[in-house]
């Protein structure tokens, strides 16, 4: 029997084994969402770590980043590792578990309903999570299907109903439980096979020399600070991705999960660690995709005109720079960033649905019991929705996630990050923040403006309102 099949079948073994010992574990609704509030920091920091990077990094980020950047999409890593997870750990990390504890909350829509006294923003963020979640958990099932469409010839809406399932498993049985417990085995799998791609790469490509030397002969501009793009679009992107964290509520939910102040502190340096070799080994290999691949060697790649296909450049890199017996390491490497990604969008999203807007709004007496019972049905809603939107590839996986992650950002950050850190900041502030913000990132992307660009002044517009308007309009909370 092919050892692919042996080992991905060993592998849905431990997923199927975790589900049923996290629903062992899962008793009330605060076990199933946040694990009881006692997760310590390996767990916690792989938890953050493979929530942040899934195979929209690996397969559509790399890809389309590294071909068109070279070199200055490590910016991209590097930006992400010191800004989206140190920062993001030290200031405000132990700051969301004290706030979780002083509102007694557990989700994001409750802090800004407790902090702000208004429920019009905890109905609207519970909105606005569960809508531009959706095409962020398609983006994910996009770039695992295509990897595995591509090593094992196998249909693409297959791949996408097996993954689904296998997400459904772990995720509806146990909750957080299983999550926290299979994130740190996945980012333990993530290490290795990263460390194997990068020597498989760097092997293949005759060394670092080499590759550089290949990168300027195609192009000088690929292996200088700022690549062909140009700054703006380099910019957008590092600000897109490495700001949006400090309100993404998928990792926000990490800290209200935490243990206590020492697990933030050794969960901070882990994480970044863990982000440094992940993100720069991602888009290092995404940057050698122009010397690795060609339309007359990989004509699967590219499109009738020669263009590149690029939700298809890494899966066909891959599967050219890594020796055929470490092929099935490279799928353990998408499948763990992938599920770990998607089990932390469908925890939150259900949450948002069914505590949030179901208790918050429909039914505020409802029974913990069945709280806990809905949570499962609407995380297999929100998968099952998730892989419609994939089968339909609707765009290509930057343009999708830079809408999902830019559209949260810019409703979430100014409200999030100021009701957060000041206490002046008022109800007014934050609605017109969420509202403007993210409608200057939908407007900007529906008049013809990037998705990561818009995404971008999206949130500065966010970040500058709350304490602007909160200035000009002075309101008792």
């Amino acid at each position: 029997m092919d050892i692919k099949i042996i080992i991905l079948s060993l592998y849905a073994l431990m997923i199927i084994y975790v589900g049923i010992r996290g629903l062992r574990a899962t008793r009330t609704f605060n076990d199933f969402f946040l694990g009881g509030g006692n997760v310590g920091p390996w767990m916690s920091a792989f938890s953050y770590g493979t929530a942040y990077f899934s195979a929209v990094l690996f397969i559509g980020f790399a890809g389309n980043i590294g071909w068109n950047f070279g070199f200055s999409g490590l910016w991209i890593a590097f930006f992400n590792a010191f800004i989206g997870v140190l920062l993001v750990w030290w200031v405000i990390g132990w700051r969301v578990k004290q706030a979780a504890a002083d509102y007694q909350v557990s989700t994001m829509p409750e802090f800004l309903q407790k902090r702000y006294g208004s429920d019009t923003l905890k109905l609207l963020s519970s909105i606005v999570i569960f809508v531009f979640m959706i095409p962020y958990s398609a983006a994910v099932f996009m770039g695992l299907s295509y990897l595995f469409t591509s090593n094992f010839d196998i249909q693409y809406w297959h791949a996408l109903v097996a993954m689904g399932f296998f997400t459904a498993i772990y995720m509806v049985m146990g909750g957080y439980k299983s999550m926290a417990l299979i994130d740190m085995i996945f980012g333990m799998i993530m290490v290795v096979s990263v460390i194997i791609l990068f020597f498989s790469t760097t092997y293949e490509g005759g060394g670092m020399g080499k590759i550089t030397a290949d990168l300027q002969n195609i192009n000088p501009a690929l292996t200088k600070a700022i690549g062909p793009p140009g700054w703006w679009p380099l910019l957008s992107l590092v600000l897109l991705t490495s700001l949006a964290p400090f309100a993404m509520p998928q990792l926000m939910q990490k800290f209200f999960a935490i243990k206590d102040k020492k697990t933030v502190k050794k969960g901070m340096v882990a994480s970044t660690i863990f982000a440094i070799i992940i993100g720069g080994v991602a888009y290092f290999i995404g940057s050698t995709s122009r010397i690795f691949l060609s339309p007359e060697t990989n004509p699967g790649a590219f499109g009738a005109d020669g263009g590149p296909l690029f939700d298809i450049i890494m899966p066909e890199l891959l599967v050219s720079v890594v020796p055929a017996s470490l092929n099935v390491i490279i799928l353990l490497l998408i499948l763990s960033a992938s599920m770990s990604t998607l089990a932390a969008l469908v925890l939150v999203s259900s949450s948002t649905m069914v505590k949030d807007f179901y208790g918050g709004f429909i039914n505020k007496n409802v029974s913990d019991k069945k709280l806990t019972l809905l949570m499962r049905v609407m995380s297999t809603a929100f998968i099952i929705l998730s892989i419609l939107l994939a089968y339909s590839e609707i765009d290509h996986i930057v343009a999708i996630l830079g809408i999902s992650w830019g559209a949260l950002g810019s409703f979430f950050l100014g409200p999030f990050i100021w009701g957060l850190l000041n206490k002046k900041v008022n109800r007014m502030g934050a609605i017109a923040s969420g509202v403007l913000g993210l409608a200057t990132c939908l407007v900007l992307y529906a008049t013809g403006f990037p998705s990561p660009q818009a995404g971008t002044i999206g949130m500065l517009v966010s970040l500058a309102l709350n304490p602007l308007v909160s200035l000009l309009i002075k309101e008792k909370i």
